[in-house]
């Protein structure tokens, strides 16, 4: 009997295509809305937390000046100097220290010419990165010491510069700087902010200060703490000693601040997933919008079919029955519309994916919760419907016309 009812509420349903199409619409806006959001959302939180994964694991990050919004620090914060990253190289809590001094550049190799961004460092810079050289070689203790004109190029700028040729053993033009290529890095990809990782020259940052920008300043210093130390811990032992060394007083505040990556990470994914819940729940609003479209329409099909009803009625059908084929057109009409959002979705997600370079990372539980609920939709706004079809009394209904 149940199948004889449902091949009823099919037939039903077909009979007005187009209609039970623009019914449901509604739904299948719904739950594409609320997949491609969520997808979405789970493809950007993967990729704060591959992007700060890049730049290592328990690193942290001094810059000169008081933590504030923004890149910016305090202007009359001295810079760094080379001797504070080796003072913290001998604190037991460090692994590595980075000294860091960057320069936006024009690089020149033959015909070509790229505007990238140069780095000066030392090689700890890599281990505190977890990068590493997958052509060539990293800089010799003594290209650090005499800041010899060597420099490591990203994947980015050796397709600008040499296409798929190998760099190693060619040399660039950094303004009136000869800088020869040593070593090609490994792929990086975007930041976290977006930016391209892999457009990036690394040089020695003597030979940055020395021949760049002439000057001795060191602009932040990465640190990577040793294994099994925690991040309170290192972030105490730092601050102790670069309050003694820039001569900070007690009582009075720090003039560097110190960033843990793990913090950017989580409140970066923790403003994704508020941002995600707030799109899905106003893109869920269109499933409500959907339920309601579904009723009305259901309303008007039981109207049309007045005499139907009064005819099953009256040859022996029972009122239990007429409630399930109408609840049961609800409710098809409600998963077909669920299973074209969820299909929609996942395909606005992916091409989304592809245009914002972030991975695809469709959830299965939500897949499913969307399916559920869509199945839940027919249910609520078909039953009203379905009941009143159920309670038509069968002489009235025969006098319908």
């Amino acid at each position: 009997m149940i199948w004889e009812t449902v091949r009823l509420a099919l037939q039903a349903i077909l009979r007005n295509a187009l209609r039970s199409f623009l019914t449901v619409l509604g739904v299948v806006i719904g739950v594409a809305a609320v997949i491609a959001m969520v997808t979405i959302g789970q493809g950007s939180s993967d990729q704060v937390t591959a992007s700060v994964a890049s730049l290592g694991t328990n690193v942290l990050i001094l810059r000169p000046g008081r933590a504030m919004m923004g890149p910016g620090a305090r202007d009359d914060a001295p810079e760094f100097r080379l001797a504070d990253a080796e003072a913290l190289n001998a604190l037991s809590a460090v692994a590595a220290a980075a000294p860091v001094s960057s320069s936006t550049l024009t690089a020149v190799y033959g015909n070509a010419n790229a505007t990238t961004l140069v780095t000066g460092t030392d090689t700890s810079y890599l281990d505190v990165l977890n990068w590493s050289v997958v052509r060539g070689r990293g800089f010799t203790d003594p290209e650090e010491r005499s800041g010899a004109a060597a420099c490591l190029i990203g994947e980015t700028l050796r397709q600008k510069l040499f296409g798929n040729t190998d760099p190693t053993g060619e040399s660039i033009r950094l303004r009136s700087v000869s800088c020869e290529v040593v070593g090609l890095l490994q792929v990086k990809g975007a930041s976290t902010f977006g930016q391209d990782q892999d457009d990036t020259i690394i040089v020695p940052i003597r030979m940055l200060q020395r021949r760049v920008t002439g000057t001795t300043d060191v602009s932040s210093i990465r640190v990577a703490l040793a294994p099994g130390v925690t991040t309170a811990r290192g972030i105490r032992e730092i601050e102790a000693l670069m309050r003694e060394r820039r001569r900070i007083g007690i009582g009075e505040d720090d003039d560097f601040s110190v960033t843990d990556m793990a913090e950017i990470s989580s409140m970066l994914t923790g403003i994704n997933n508020v941002l995600t819940g707030l799109l899905s729940a106003v893109a869920a609003v269109s499933l409500l919008v959907g339920g309601i479209g579904i009723m009305n329409i259901m309303l008007v099909s039981v109207t049309e079919r007045t005499r139907e009803i009064g005819i099953r009625l009256a040859v022996g059908a029972q009122a239990r029955q007429v409630l399930m084929q109408f609840l049961i057109e609800a409710v098809v009409l409600s998963l077909i519309g669920g299973l074209i959002g969820i299909l929609l979705g996942l395909a606005l997600a992916y091409v989304a994916a592809q245009f914002m370079a972030i991975p695809f990372a469709p959830s299965l539980s939500v897949i499913l919760l969307a399916f559920v609920f869509s199945a839940f939709v027919g249910v609520v706004f078909g039953f009203f419907p379905a009941r009143s079809a159920a309670r038509l009394d069968p002489i009235e209904a025969l006098r319908y016309q």
